[in-house]
């Protein structure tokens, strides 16, 4: 699972527990003006055609780390589909994160929120 909060004008995913292992990434920083958008999008996380560059993907149980996905370098870190967030990105080293977050709909309110002040 990863914790989003916003710092100054950075979004921050902290990468919790065991996943920090499995995704080989603890922390990633991203400045508000690179995000493309945000949604809440579990059938993003039930995309199985992607091909991995460093991590762990265990079908049905976790994908967590850097794949490349239709073109594109994503960085996953998902157990559960249902919780997950997509925020899309230009002018960084992913293209796209998709994360397992505990609450959805408030993360992307937030992000939506910090990005609206940011305007």
């Amino acid at each position: 699972m990863v914790e989003v909060t916003v710092e100054n004008d950075k979004l921050v995913f902290d990468v919790r527990g065991l996943d920090r292992v499995l995704a080989f990434r603890g922390r990633l920083e991203v400045p508000l003006q690179h995000v493309t958008g945000v949604r809440v999008d579990p059938e993003a996380a039930r995309e199985w055609r992607k091909v991995k560059v460093i991590g762990t993907n265990v079908p049905s149980v976790v994908t967590a780390g850097t794949f490349w996905q239709h073109h594109r370098r994503v960085f996953w870190d998902v157990h559960d589909a249902d919780d997950v967030v997509v925020v899309g990105l230009e002018h960084e080293s992913y293209d796209e994160l998709i994360v397992e977050v505990a609450d959805p709909e408030a993360t992307v309110a937030r992000i939506r929120e910090a990005l609206a002040a940011r305007a």
